[in-house]
């Protein structure tokens, strides 16, 4: 495959606010929960990479709707007061039935986690975006996901489009190794778990499997989201193994003492 057809393809889309009603709940293991949201706002719903996030609006406490933003007459975002939201990645998008798959991972004392584990049929959240996608193709002759829990919704999408034939190595920072998270897709060949979900220190197990780590041979490329700090220090270690920084993408999912943290983990 030449470089041409490795390059990342970079996508903008037309900013469009939805409203939704949850349809099923489905538990993924003791901290993962998947929720499906159906309504005839998410027509015309576009996810073109698998870690697209969406923006998710929470009804205030005491409120049953969400409070939403307006768009003025450019397309521009105007946010209002109260407004609750936080990022997350859609998992499935079923076009026919105009359903939309978000996955909750139940930690902390956020309002994602504290919505959805009260969460039943028939309440409505708000979706804002995407607004880009990054496509990273799936040509490479191996694969790198690197993560948290906040990152297995975005990494299980990523394995169920990769064709079966992909070399594909996942390392996965979890609460408890001892509960094995099924994943989907074909092309897993390889799977590592790691305990807690924050290795940013120099002597954690995650950065010292990876400088042990030969690099496979000829194209790759690595895939790493999850706690900021962690994040910056994984990312180090992968250029000092001599990773090109082309063919690394790192996006921090949230950050110890901050609200609302969603970045790209770049030079």
């Amino acid at each position: 495959m030449s470089e041409t057809d490795l390059q990342i393809e970079r996508l903008r889309h037309p900013l469009v606010l939805r409203r939704a009603q949850v349809a099923a709940i489905a538990p993924r293991g003791e901290r993962l929960l998947r929720i499906t949201f159906r309504g005839p706002e998410l027509a015309g719903f576009v996810s073109s990479s698998f870690d697209d996030h969406v923006k998710v609006f929470f009804p205030a406490p005491g409120e049953a709707l969400p409070r939403m933003p307006s768009l003025d007459a450019d397309g521009k975002l105007v946010r209002g007061e109260g407004i609750i939201a936080r990022d997350y990645t859609p998992r499935r998008y079923d076009a026919e039935r105009c359903e939309l798959d978000i996955e909750f991972v139940l930690h902390g004392d956020g309002p994602g986690t504290q919505w959805a584990a009260k969460a039943h049929i028939g309440q409505t959240l708000g979706f804002g975006g995407p607004r880009g996608s990054q496509v990273i193709p799936t040509g490479f002759d191996w694969h790198w996901l690197i993560g948290d829990e906040s990152a297995i919704p975005a990494i299980g999408r990523r394995l169920e489009e990769l064709p079966a034939t992909a070399q594909v190595t996942v390392m996965l920072m979890q609460a408890d190794v001892g509960t094995r998270l099924a994943l989907p897709g074909a092309a897993l060949l390889n799977r590592v778990s790691f305990a807690g979900s924050d290795h940013a220190a120099a002597d954690s197990p995650l950065l010292q499997h990876l400088a042990a780590l030969p690099l496979p041979g000829g194209e790759g490329f690595v895939w790493v989201a999850g706690e900021l700090s962690t994040v910056r220090a994984i990312r180090a270690q992968l250029l000092a193994k001599g990773i090109d920084k082309r063919r690394i993408r790192a996006s921090s999912y949230w950050q110890h003492g901050a609200a609302a943290s969603h970045q790209t983990v770049e030079d």
